[in-house]
Protein backbone atom coordinates (compact mmCIF):
# COMPACT_ATOMS: atom_id res chain seq x y z
CA UNK A 1 0.00 0.00 0.00
CA UNK A 2 1.08 3.36 -0.84
CA UNK A 3 0.37 6.34 0.82
CA UNK A 4 0.44 9.87 -0.41
CA UNK A 5 -0.38 13.29 0.78
CA UNK A 6 -0.55 17.03 -0.62
CA UNK A 7 2.48 18.26 1.67
CA UNK A 8 4.59 15.31 0.75
CA UNK A 9 6.82 17.95 -1.96
CA UNK A 10 5.65 21.02 -3.64
CA UNK A 11 4.07 20.13 -7.08
CA UNK A 12 5.78 23.31 -8.51
CA UNK A 13 9.59 23.04 -7.50
CA UNK A 14 10.63 20.76 -10.55
CA UNK A 15 8.93 22.82 -12.55
CA UNK A 16 10.75 25.66 -11.66
CA UNK A 17 13.87 23.73 -12.11
CA UNK A 18 13.48 22.62 -15.36
CA UNK A 19 12.40 26.24 -15.83
CA UNK A 20 15.62 27.55 -14.66
CA UNK A 21 17.30 24.71 -16.47
CA UNK A 22 15.79 26.04 -19.66
CA UNK A 23 16.58 29.90 -19.39
CA UNK A 24 20.35 28.96 -18.64
CA UNK A 25 20.47 27.01 -21.88
CA UNK A 26 18.67 29.86 -23.88
CA UNK A 27 20.88 32.64 -22.25
CA UNK A 28 24.21 30.14 -23.32
CA UNK A 29 22.87 30.31 -26.79
CA UNK A 30 22.55 33.76 -26.74
CA UNK A 31 18.75 34.10 -27.61
CA UNK A 32 15.82 36.25 -25.80
CA UNK A 33 12.42 34.76 -24.90
CA UNK A 34 11.34 36.42 -28.16
CA UNK A 35 14.36 35.11 -30.39
CA UNK A 36 13.61 31.41 -28.49
CA UNK A 37 9.87 31.62 -29.04
CA UNK A 38 9.98 32.46 -33.07
CA UNK A 39 12.46 29.45 -33.47
CA UNK A 40 9.89 27.22 -31.59
CA UNK A 41 6.99 28.61 -32.96
CA UNK A 42 5.53 29.72 -29.22
CA UNK A 43 5.03 33.04 -28.28
CA UNK A 44 7.80 35.22 -26.09
CA UNK A 45 4.72 35.07 -22.93
CA UNK A 46 4.41 31.04 -23.13
CA UNK A 47 8.45 30.78 -23.13
CA UNK A 48 8.32 33.08 -19.89
CA UNK A 49 5.84 31.18 -18.37
CA UNK A 50 7.76 28.14 -18.81
CA UNK A 51 11.10 29.10 -17.11
CA UNK A 52 9.44 30.65 -14.09
CA UNK A 53 7.86 26.68 -13.44
CA UNK A 54 4.11 28.72 -14.20
CA UNK A 55 3.23 26.53 -17.30
CA UNK A 56 3.86 22.98 -18.06
CA UNK A 57 5.55 22.56 -21.06
CA UNK A 58 3.96 20.15 -23.67
CA UNK A 59 6.66 17.45 -24.91
CA UNK A 60 6.77 18.65 -28.41
CA UNK A 61 7.73 22.07 -26.60
CA UNK A 62 10.80 19.95 -25.00
CA UNK A 63 12.07 17.84 -27.40
CA UNK A 64 12.32 21.17 -29.63
CA UNK A 65 13.81 23.39 -27.26
CA UNK A 66 16.07 20.64 -26.63
CA UNK A 67 16.91 20.47 -30.56
CA UNK A 68 17.06 24.60 -30.35
CA UNK A 69 19.67 24.97 -27.60
CA UNK A 70 21.86 22.21 -28.99
CA UNK A 71 21.41 20.67 -25.13
CA UNK A 72 21.96 17.03 -26.00
CA UNK A 73 19.26 15.53 -24.25
CA UNK A 74 19.36 17.47 -21.27
CA UNK A 75 15.72 18.74 -21.17
CA UNK A 76 14.56 15.90 -22.76
CA UNK A 77 15.71 13.35 -20.34
CA UNK A 78 13.20 15.35 -17.91
CA UNK A 79 9.74 15.00 -20.33
CA UNK A 80 8.84 12.34 -17.98
CA UNK A 81 9.01 13.80 -14.61
CA UNK A 82 7.52 17.24 -16.51
CA UNK A 83 4.95 15.03 -16.89
CA UNK A 84 4.66 13.72 -13.63
CA UNK A 85 4.37 17.23 -12.35
CA UNK A 86 1.62 18.24 -13.84
CA UNK A 87 -0.08 16.28 -10.89
CA UNK A 88 -0.59 17.13 -7.11
CA UNK A 89 2.04 15.27 -5.66
CA UNK A 90 -0.97 12.71 -3.84
CA UNK A 91 -1.64 11.48 -7.35
CA UNK A 92 1.20 11.00 -9.23
CA UNK A 93 1.73 7.90 -9.15
CA UNK A 94 -1.61 6.76 -9.33
CA UNK A 95 -1.87 9.29 -13.09
CA UNK A 96 1.23 7.17 -13.99
CA UNK A 97 -0.94 3.77 -13.57
CA UNK A 98 -4.17 5.38 -15.20
CA UNK A 99 -1.97 6.43 -18.11
CA UNK A 100 -0.75 2.80 -18.97
CA UNK A 101 -4.49 0.99 -17.37
CA UNK A 102 -6.09 -1.32 -19.59
CA UNK A 103 -8.67 -1.65 -17.54
CA UNK A 104 -10.32 1.65 -15.76
CA UNK A 105 -13.56 1.43 -13.28
CA UNK A 106 -14.56 4.25 -11.03
CA UNK A 107 -16.90 5.56 -8.71
CA UNK A 108 -17.96 8.20 -7.96
CA UNK A 109 -19.98 10.23 -5.48
CA UNK A 110 -19.14 13.91 -5.32
CA UNK A 111 -18.87 15.10 -8.58
CA UNK A 112 -18.24 14.14 -12.39
CA UNK A 113 -14.92 12.00 -12.83
CA UNK A 114 -11.98 13.70 -13.82
CA UNK A 115 -11.86 11.70 -16.66
CA UNK A 116 -15.37 12.73 -17.92
CA UNK A 117 -15.24 16.42 -17.14
CA UNK A 118 -15.29 19.81 -19.82
CA UNK A 119 -12.69 21.90 -18.85
CA UNK A 120 -15.45 24.61 -17.64
CA UNK A 121 -16.49 22.25 -14.82
CA UNK A 122 -12.95 21.20 -14.19
CA UNK A 123 -12.46 24.89 -13.39
CA UNK A 124 -15.07 25.30 -11.08
CA UNK A 125 -14.33 22.11 -9.07
CA UNK A 126 -10.51 23.32 -9.09
CA UNK A 127 -11.75 26.99 -8.20
CA UNK A 128 -14.06 25.94 -4.96
CA UNK A 129 -10.95 23.95 -3.80
CA UNK A 130 -10.19 24.72 0.16
CA UNK A 131 -7.82 26.32 0.90
CA UNK A 132 -7.73 28.66 -2.07
CA UNK A 133 -5.75 27.58 -5.26
CA UNK A 134 -4.18 30.63 -6.84
CA UNK A 135 -4.69 31.17 -10.51
CA UNK A 136 -1.75 29.37 -11.97
CA UNK A 137 -1.79 26.45 -10.05
CA UNK A 138 -5.96 25.80 -11.47
CA UNK A 139 -5.09 26.48 -14.72
CA UNK A 140 -2.06 23.61 -14.29
CA UNK A 141 -4.55 21.20 -12.78
CA UNK A 142 -7.46 22.01 -15.17
CA UNK A 143 -4.91 21.18 -18.11
CA UNK A 144 -3.32 18.06 -16.67
CA UNK A 145 -6.54 16.66 -16.23
CA UNK A 146 -7.71 18.02 -19.49
CA UNK A 147 -4.56 15.67 -20.51
CA UNK A 148 -5.62 12.85 -18.55
CA UNK A 149 -8.69 12.43 -20.70
CA UNK A 150 -6.24 11.07 -23.58
CA UNK A 151 -6.39 7.79 -22.33
CA UNK A 152 -10.24 7.34 -23.41
CA UNK A 153 -9.25 7.62 -27.40
CA UNK A 154 -5.87 6.16 -26.70
CA UNK A 155 -4.75 3.01 -28.66
CA UNK A 156 -4.80 0.22 -28.05
CA UNK A 157 -8.49 1.16 -26.44
CA UNK A 158 -8.65 0.81 -22.73
CA UNK A 159 -11.96 -0.74 -20.87
CA UNK A 160 -13.31 1.88 -19.17
CA UNK A 161 -16.90 2.06 -17.07
CA UNK A 162 -18.28 4.44 -14.57
CA UNK A 163 -20.72 4.35 -11.29
CA UNK A 164 -21.71 7.91 -10.87
CA UNK A 165 -24.37 8.96 -8.62
CA UNK A 166 -27.80 11.23 -9.58
CA UNK A 167 -26.76 13.20 -6.85
CA UNK A 168 -23.73 14.53 -8.78
CA UNK A 169 -25.35 14.75 -11.67
CA UNK A 170 -27.47 17.26 -10.66
CA UNK A 171 -25.37 19.43 -8.58
CA UNK A 172 -24.75 22.43 -10.73
CA UNK A 173 -21.19 22.92 -10.15
CA UNK A 174 -20.53 26.11 -12.19
CA UNK A 175 -23.71 26.82 -12.79
CA UNK A 176 -26.63 25.58 -15.22
CA UNK A 177 -24.87 26.47 -18.46
CA UNK A 178 -21.74 24.49 -16.91
CA UNK A 179 -23.76 21.83 -15.67
CA UNK A 180 -25.51 21.71 -19.15
CA UNK A 181 -22.17 21.36 -20.70
CA UNK A 182 -20.93 18.96 -18.63
CA UNK A 183 -23.66 16.53 -19.08
CA UNK A 184 -23.84 16.73 -22.89
CA UNK A 185 -20.07 15.70 -22.75
CA UNK A 186 -21.11 12.64 -20.70
CA UNK A 187 -24.10 11.54 -23.82
CA UNK A 188 -20.90 11.85 -26.01
CA UNK A 189 -18.55 10.19 -24.26
CA UNK A 190 -20.87 7.49 -23.40
CA UNK A 191 -21.13 6.83 -27.37
CA UNK A 192 -17.54 5.84 -27.40
CA UNK A 193 -17.48 1.96 -27.28
CA UNK A 194 -15.13 1.59 -24.87
CA UNK A 195 -16.98 3.53 -22.33
CA UNK A 196 -19.45 2.59 -19.73
CA UNK A 197 -21.24 4.95 -18.32
CA UNK A 198 -23.99 4.09 -15.55
CA UNK A 199 -25.94 6.15 -13.03
CA UNK A 200 -26.53 5.43 -9.23
CA UNK A 201 -30.31 6.59 -8.63
CA UNK A 202 -30.59 8.59 -5.04
CA UNK A 203 -33.78 6.12 -4.61
CA UNK A 204 -31.79 3.23 -4.14
CA UNK A 205 -32.79 1.05 -1.60
CA UNK A 206 -29.08 -0.59 -1.32
CA UNK A 207 -26.14 0.78 -2.06
CA UNK A 208 -22.51 -0.40 -2.29
CA UNK A 209 -20.33 1.86 -2.31
CA UNK A 210 -21.08 3.44 0.91
CA UNK A 211 -17.53 3.34 1.82
CA UNK A 212 -16.73 6.42 -0.74
CA UNK A 213 -15.48 6.41 -4.08
CA UNK A 214 -12.91 4.63 -5.66
CA UNK A 215 -10.90 3.95 -8.85
CA UNK A 216 -9.93 0.40 -10.04
CA UNK A 217 -6.99 -0.40 -12.23
CA UNK A 218 -5.53 -3.12 -14.29
CA UNK A 219 -2.20 -2.52 -16.26
CA UNK A 220 -0.57 -4.03 -19.10
CA UNK A 221 1.24 -6.20 -17.44
CA UNK A 222 -2.02 -7.97 -15.10
CA UNK A 223 -1.34 -6.07 -12.24
CA UNK A 224 -4.51 -5.07 -10.20
CA UNK A 225 -4.56 -2.30 -8.07
CA UNK A 226 -7.30 0.03 -6.11
CA UNK A 227 -6.93 3.93 -5.73
CA UNK A 228 -8.98 6.22 -3.33
CA UNK A 229 -8.13 9.54 -2.35
CA UNK A 230 -9.56 11.92 0.07
CA UNK A 231 -9.01 15.41 1.44
CA UNK A 232 -5.95 15.25 -0.62
CA UNK A 233 -4.85 11.92 1.13
CA UNK A 234 -4.36 9.17 -1.11
CA UNK A 235 -3.54 5.37 -1.05
CA UNK A 236 -2.80 2.61 -3.45
CA UNK A 237 -3.76 -0.86 -2.64
CA UNK A 238 -1.82 -3.72 -4.55
CA UNK A 239 -2.54 -6.16 -1.78
CA UNK A 240 -4.90 -8.79 -3.63
CA UNK A 241 -7.08 -9.35 -1.02
CA UNK A 242 -8.16 -5.47 -0.58
CA UNK A 243 -8.18 -4.79 -3.76
CA UNK A 244 -10.79 -7.81 -4.78
CA UNK A 245 -12.75 -6.18 -1.64
CA UNK A 246 -13.10 -2.95 -3.99
CA UNK A 247 -13.87 -5.46 -6.82
CA UNK A 248 -16.66 -7.13 -5.22
CA UNK A 249 -18.41 -3.31 -4.48
CA UNK A 250 -17.71 -2.39 -7.99
CA UNK A 251 -19.52 -5.42 -9.07
CA UNK A 252 -22.43 -4.80 -6.75
CA UNK A 253 -22.87 -1.53 -7.49
CA UNK A 254 -22.63 -1.78 -11.21
CA UNK A 255 -25.34 -4.17 -10.53
CA UNK A 256 -27.63 -1.96 -8.38
CA UNK A 257 -27.19 0.83 -10.93
CA UNK A 258 -28.84 1.95 -14.04
CA UNK A 259 -27.49 -0.06 -16.80
CA UNK A 260 -25.86 2.10 -19.55
CA UNK A 261 -28.16 2.61 -21.63
CA UNK A 262 -30.80 3.98 -18.96
CA UNK A 263 -28.23 6.13 -17.57
CA UNK A 264 -27.65 7.80 -21.01
CA UNK A 265 -31.74 8.06 -21.10
CA UNK A 266 -31.81 9.71 -17.79
CA UNK A 267 -28.80 12.01 -18.72
CA UNK A 268 -30.96 12.92 -21.95
CA UNK A 269 -34.08 13.53 -19.79
CA UNK A 270 -32.03 16.08 -17.09
CA UNK A 271 -30.95 17.77 -19.80
CA UNK A 272 -34.63 18.32 -21.28
CA UNK A 273 -35.20 19.69 -17.74
CA UNK A 274 -32.23 22.49 -17.90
Amino acid sequence: MTVKDAGAAPEGGFLRCFGRQLRLLRERAGLSRAELGARLGYSEDLVASVELGRRIPKPEFIQHADEALSAEGLLTAMKSEVARARYPEFFRDAAKLEAEAVELHVYANQAVPGLLQTEEYARAVFEMWRPLLDEETVSQRVAARLARQEVISRRPMPTISFVIEESSLRRPIGGPAVLRGQLERLLLCGQSRNVEIQVMPTSRHEHAGLGGPFTLIETEEGRRVAYVEVNEHSRLYAERPAVRGFEERYGILRAQGLTPTESLSFVEKSLGEK
